[in-house]
Parts: structure tokens; C-alpha cells; sequence
């Protein structure tokens, strides 16, 4: 090279946000894997022993591990939609709820990234569910370019035909030599319907290696069973991962990709999936970069937010989100962690994630949903219920919409019904109270709610105070008393559910199922 290119190069590189890569002149590919509803705890690179997930384990062991990572929004639309833009849930307008018409203000990352010179598509599950449209009407993608067309053949009906890794390698094949790509690998494993009982009878589990489940739920075996047949699929998303890799070093793209491992909310089970609490919102991370993470191996204990992959991502490519005529990013970039040599380096006063969530599932009255804004710091997570007289999970009548139809879901419903638990119907479709602290070290199931303790009324001040400064900072609706701009974006399907329902009509309700409706 030239010497005044290479100066030109370094200045480049030296003017963006990201110091580490300024002497690589080739840009680093980006693939972003998110799997399709998976609480953090169950990788085994954080200690479980019940699902196997090697491939996630080798990203961990050759990258970074990360123990605090959580999203805003634990529902799979609103939390795609934060990866995409790095903004709030109180940022995005429509885009904060599930099933909603993505406003077309917001440019996504990939978007961006295609405009310039990165080869952008996905395969699977992009941002999911709701409608995405151009001012014109005609159908826009987010993530500019689906992958899905090779199947394969799945190994229950419950998970997907699509050859992710064949429609990833079928990607390479378009990109030129010196082309930086930009790849979303959305399985959509573990997400419901499961075939019961197939995490033992294919995939050679034992019911004896679940001791208990959360204590939130039965420790029954038709629990167990269900849990394992989640765990099934989550491997089988981990197995197409392992796949991944196996493309990246055929095609010698592995040592200059970074590459991004998490899931958008938490398990589709009760109390989990849907709500806000430590099991929906605390998610998997790892993340590798052979070329440019030094001192891997580390586990990071700083909180992380999915605020900050969109910002990373155009750190990583040389721009900044105005560069990209995206809106402004709230999040942060990542990659302060790749050139250290620490597992925290956060100060403390801004080591903290914010929480909040607005309508997922249609089923409420006059299609409300149940906002609620927290904030996890220092071990504490803080919730505020801003209209705690609704149904969380949904109202009784229609089923309790919020939250997916499923064995461990009915087994709840009919021992509250024939009157022989009702403790675990309280604790996963109850109401919940104005505000709720818990101390995660010790609650890490969120049951045991301090907030009217008096030993931890100066934590609960501080954490709420923090949270409603940050909020007005960022404009959030409802912290000006206009919250309900939220309940009034139309949603892109089952408009007025529960009046329907209520008059008598057949309305679709296919994610839940039908004994799931309360008679009485």
C-alpha cells in the first residue's frame, strides 16, 4: 500500500468510535445470531446441565462472556425492534408494542449498513411479529433481503424446515471479495408449538435430570416434560450455530466476523415470556471476534442492554448513527470491552439497564396494554406497574393472551380451577402491586417482593428516582402523563379482540389455546 492510503486508512479509522480496529483496513463482517425465546440461564457455558450448547459455549470460551445482559421489553416484537433501531421501548412509538405497523421514521441498522458497502440479508426470523411497510405502502424489510428458500428435513414438526447455515453459505456466495456482509441468524427455535414428550423420546433426555423446575410452577412431570422439550429446540438452535462456524471457517470470513449470540426474551412459558421480571428480560450473550478481541475468555459482569448492538455494529463499520440518517441511538457501544483485559469496567453510577414494556398480546379491554418501566442496578431490579388494576398476563376471559398457550400453562389453569393450588395461578396471571423491588442474589425468581420494607426504602428511592430521570431525559410518553399514545397505535391484526370474543365472535387466537379461556 501507498503510503498516503495508509495514512488515509488510520485516519479513517482513528475518527470513529472504535480505536481497536483502526490499523484493519478491511471492514469486520457482522453476524448476529438471536434465537427465538431463551432465558440466559439455560446455555450451558453458565453452568446448566440439563442443555448442551456447544457451539454457544465455544463463541463464550474464544470471545466474551456476558452475565448481565438484559433487553428492555421482553416480547419478541418490541425487542427486535430495540435491536434494530438502539432505541427504547419509549422511543419507538408504534414500534414499543407487539404486533404493530413499524413506523417508517425509523431506519434499521442493516438498512443503513446496505446503503454503504456491506451485503446485508438474513434467514429465519427477522423482526417478527407485525407489519413493516414503505411510505408508499409496499412491503419493506427491515433487514433488507430473506434468505429461507433451502429446507431441510426438521426433526419434529415444531421446529423449522429452514437450512439456516445452506441460506447463510447461499448468502456468501453472492458477496464479492472485499465485500463486508452484515447477517442476521434468526432461528426460530425454541419458540412454540413443541411435539410433547420429544426432548426425551428424540432428543435423549431423562425427566430425572430436571431435580425442579422454577418454583413458580408444578414440580410435576408434565412441567418437566415441557421444559425439556424447550431445551430440545434450544439445542437445535445451538446446532445450526455450530454450522455457522462451520461456513465461516470454510469460506475463511471466521477470524474477521464478529459474531453475536443472544435470544429476544425470555422462555415461552408462564411468568416468564411477556412479563418484565429477571427470567424474561435477562438474556444469553457471548460474543467473538477472533481478529479483534484481545484477552478472550474473560466474563464480563458489567450491564448490557440490547439498546447497544445497533450502536456497536455501526461503530464497528466506521459510522455513527447520523452518518447513517438513522434516528438517534440511545445505546452504547460494546466495543469498550473488546481491547480490555478486565471483567468490569462500567464506573458505577452508570452500571445499570432500564426496563419497560407497553401492549404485547391483544386480549384487554379496548386493546390496552400493561406498561411498566424498571431498572436493575447493584443487584436490585425495580419495577413500576403503571396501571397495576389490568390483567398482566392478560385478561381471564380471552385466555391470558400474554402469555402462549402450552402443557405447563394448562396444568396451572386447572389445578386453580378444580381449587387444589391456587398459589401458582396467583404468581403467574395475578395482578401485581404499584411497585416491586427484588433482590436479585437472593430472588432470582422474583417472589419475594421488599418493596414495603423498611430496610430498603432508600434503595427503592434512589432506584426510582434514577429511573424517572432517565425516563424524562428520554422523552418517554408517560413520564409527561401521556402514556397512553401506547394503547392507541393500532395493532396490525385482531383489532378489538376481546370485544369481539365478548360478543360472541370467532376470533383467530392461535398462539393460545382454547381451554385457555376462563368460563367463569
Amino acid at each position: 500500500m501507498k503510503p498516503f492510503l495508509l495514512i488515509i486508512s488510520l485516519f479513517f479509522f482513528s475518527s470513529c468510535g472504535f480505536t481497536q480496529v483502526k490499523k484493519t483496513i478491511k471492514k469486520p463482517n457482522i453476524l448476529f445470531c438471536i434465537a427465538d425465546d431463551a432465558t440466559w440461564k439455560h446455555m450451558s457455558a453458565y453452568g446448566n446441565t440439563w442443555c448442551s450448547t456447544p457451539a454457544f459455549d465455544e463463541i463464550a470460551k474464544k470471545g466474551l462472556l456476558f452475565e448481565n445482559a438484559y433487553t428492555p421489553n421482553g416480547k419478541c416484537g418490541p425487542s427486535r425492534s430495540i435491536v434494530l433501531t438502539g432505541r427504547n421501548t419509549w422511543q419507538l412509538e408504534a414500534a414499543a408494542n407487539h404486533l404493530a405497523y413499524f413506523p417508517t421514521k425509523f431506519k434499521t441498522y442493516p438498512e443503513a449498513l446496505s446503503e454503504k458497502e456491506y451485503l446485508v440479508g438474513y434467514t429465519g426470523k427477522g423482526w417478527a411479529p407485525g407489519s413493516s411497510l414503505n411510505k408508499d405502502g409496499s412491503k419493506r424489510e427491515l433487514i433488507v433481503k430473506q434468505y429461507n428458500k433451502i429446507k431441510r428435513k426438521a426433526p419434529t414438526t415444531g421446529i423449522s424446515k429452514i437450512d439456516y447455515a445452506a441460506n447463510f453459505k447461499k448468502f456468501l456466495e453472492q458477496k464479492k471479495d472485499n465485500t463486508p456482509f452484515c447477517f442476521w441468524y434468526g432461528g426460530k427455535e425454541p419458540h412454540r408449538d413443541y411435539e410433547y414428550g420429544s426432548g426425551v423420546s428424540i432428543g435423549n433426555k431423562k425427566l430425572s435430570e430436571l431435580d425442579k423446575v422454577f418454583p413458580y410452577w408444578p414440580q410435576s412431570d408434565v412441567v418437566k416434560n415441557d421444559v425439556l422439550d424447550y431445551a430440545f429446540e434450544l439445542e437445535y438452535f445451538d446446532k445450526q450455530l455450530g454450522e455457522f462456524l462451520k461456513v465461516l471457517k470454510e469460506s475463511g470470513e471466521l477470524e474477521n466476523t464478529i459474531i453475536v449470540v443472544t435470544s429476544d426474551n425470555g422462555m415461552p412459558f408462564p411468568r416468564v415470556k411477556g412479563l418484565s421480571y429477571e427470567h424474561s428480560n435477562h438474556l444469553p450473550l457471548a460474543i467473538m471476534w477472533p481478529k479483534g478481541i484481545k484477552n478472550p475468555g474473560r466474563v464480563i459482569k458489567d450491564y448490557v442492554s440490547f439498546i447497544d448492538f445497533a450502536a456497536t455494529f455501526i461503530d464497528l463499520a466506521g459510522y455513527s448513527a447520523n452518518d447513517l440518517g438513522m434516528q438517534p441511538i440511545e445505546g452504547k457501544s460494546l466495543t469498550r470491552f473488546f481491547n480490555s483485559n478486565k471483567s468490569d469496567i462500567t464506573p458505577s453510577k452508570n452500571n445499570y439497564v432500564l426496563l419497560g414494556q407497553e401492549r404485547h398480546d391483544v386480549g384487554r379491554p379496548n386493546d390496552t396494554g400493561y406498561p411498566i418501566r424498571g431498572i436493575v442496578k447493584n443487584g436490585f431490579m425495580y419495577l413500576m406497574n403503571y396501571k397495576n388494576d389490568r390483567w398482566p398476563a392478560g385478561n381471564p376471559e380471552t385466555g391470558y393472551t400474554n402469555t402462549d398457550g402450552s402443557p405447563t400453562k394448562t396444568e396451572i389453569l386447572n389445578l386453580n380451577r378444580s381449587g387444589k393450588n391456587q398459589e401458582y395461578w396467583k404468581q403467574n396471571f395475578g395482578k401485581h402491586p404499584k411497585e416491586e423491588l427484588f433482590k436479585l442474589d437472593d430472588d432470582e425468581n422474583c417472589l419475594n417482593n421488599i418493596a414495603l420494607l423498611e430496610q430498603y426504602q432508600k434503595i427503592k428511592t434512589e432506584l426510582r428516582s434514577l429511573l424517572e430521570s432517565e425516563l424524562k431525559k428520554q422523552n418517554d410518553p408517560r413520564s409527561y402523563g401521556k402514556g397512553d399514545v401506547f394503547d392507541n397505535y393500532v395493532p396490525d391484526r385482531n383489532v378489538h379482540f376481546y370485544e369481539r370474543y365478548m360478543r360472541g365472535e370467532k376470533v383467530r387466537s392461535g398462539w393460545i389455546n382454547d381451554s385457555d379461556f376462563e368460563k367463569q
